[in-house]
């Protein structure tokens, strides 16, 4: 069959389908990648054929990109540019019947425009996170507050309508309706409930034990393991890296994400609680201009190192709650510290802490000695170390990307009685 994978946003919306697209490809399958210009070197060193969509830097300034009800705004805007040329870029490359769209969940809505073009194109939806698949059953988090487990369902449905009513449908569906009006389409009025309503199949791309299946999950679903992908798997550590973890003690490791250029604080406050603790440190981010600017011996930069080289040599790892790196976190057995700010890392972080796999703490509330705190309970109680040891091990047992690409060929090769 010939994929058309479609992403956007961060490393973390692009290794997922990097994971599928490798995999599809040596199944035998034409694929092609559209994604954002600035991810053509990962994309091409993992031997697809790369197709680039507009994607402005200046976004990962935004001041509300990291705001946990204004942030999803910002992303919307900042792909609508790239997303408005989806449907004629597919249409250029559609080669034939046997073509499957699997695509970001944020790209649903032009993808059902590309059904104008050929009726029978066959859609999947790649859910990267529990939280990108709204529900009414627990855990329930809107955005990062959660609802406690005895408010009725029925309360819960009107609490996700009347948030997205005044946070999302007000961004996104003027535009997506003009587009629609245009094509002769009728309007759409809830971007939820209408997104669910576009793919053929869904790919749940997380593990049931982390998150497992509800009755309102959009269906059929096919729930996989983590997308677990690293672009240079064999990439070695540093000279200066492999001297700082042999000279001592195994350090924490911090992390806000590759794309935030916002740190700065959180950077203060854990060069701040390390050394309160008497601890050693790795901060990794490409950003080097948001930490501070002179870091003792017992801190050690990094712009990049591969989690799954990193991580079996430090303590605890202190992250953002993007889901990539919380899943590499749990496969290597690392306690975790989380300080989510926005998107789906408030339910990542909540899901962390409900498997006993480590603590969270808000982004908001990040001084050097609330830190510094939530370190000393994650490192001085060894119960956070066995249980994330016994999660690491259990992960063998999880569905593979096999699994996943026999679900795809399945939904291509029986069309629906409607085609």
């Amino acid at each position: 069959m010939h994929v058309i994978l479609v992403t956007m946003g961060s490393a973390g919306d692009l290794f997922p389908f990097l994971w599928i697209g490798r995999a599809l490809r040596e199944r035998g399958h034409r694929v092609d990648f559209l994604g954002p210009e600035l991810h053509a070197l990962y994309v091409d060193a993992a031997g697809l054929t790369f197709h680039g969509l507009p994607a402005d830097p200046a976004v990962l300034d935004h001041p509300d990109l990291w705001h946990p009800t204004r942030g999803l705004a910002v992303v919307w805007d900042a792909t609508r540019p790239a997303m408005a040329q989806l449907p004629a870029m597919v249409a250029a490359l559609d080669s034939g019947k046997d073509t499957l769209l699997l695509v970001h969940p944020l790209a649903l809505p032009e993808a059902d425009l590309c059904r104008l073009n050929r009726p029978g194109l066959r859609i999947a939806a790649t859910w990267l996170a529990p939280s990108n698949l709204p529900t009414v059953h627990d855990p329930l988090l809107l955005g990062p507050w959660p609802v406690p487990t005895w408010v009725p369902h029925g309360v819960r449905r009107w609490l996700w309508r009347t948030l997205a009513a005044r946070f999302i449908d007000p961004v996104a569906l003027p535009g997506l309706n003009a587009a629609r009006q245009e094509r002769g389409l009728p309007r759409v009025r809830s971007l939820i409930d209408y997104i669910q309503t576009i793919p053929d199949l869904s790919l749940a791309l997380f593990p049931d034990w982390f998150a497992a299946p509800v009755p309102d999950w959009p269906q059929p679903l096919y729930q996989a393991g983590f997308p677990l992908y690293d672009p240079d798997p064999d990439a070695a550590p540093s000279a200066t890296l492999r001297a700082f973890l042999a000279a001592g003690a195994p350090p924490i490791m911090f992390t806000p994400g590759t794309g935030n250029r916002q740190a700065g604080r959180y950077f203060e406050a854990a060069a701040h609680a390390v050394a309160q603790l008497g601890l050693r440190a790795i901060f990794l981010t490409p950003h080097r201009e948001q930490l501070p600017g002179s870091l003792p011996p017992s801190i050690c930069w990094q712009d990049y190192v591969p989690l799954k080289a990193l991580l079996p040599h430090v303590a605890a790892l202190v992250h953002h709650g993007g889901i990539g790196t919380t899943a590499e976190a749990l496969r290597a057995g690392t306690p975790q510290l989380v300080v989510p700010l926005a998107h789906d890392q408030f339910d990542n972080a909540a899901r962390v802490v409900a498997l006993g796999a480590g603590v969270s703490l808000h982004a908001t509330k990040v001084t050097a000695r609330r830190m510094g705190d939530a370190l000393s309970t994650l490192i001085d109680n060894d119960r956070y170390a066995r249980r994330c040891a016994e999660i690491a091990r259990s992960q063998a047992q999880g569905p593979g990307i096999d699994g996943l690409c026999a679900a795809l060929e399945t939904l291509v090769s029986h069309p629906s009685s409607e085609d």
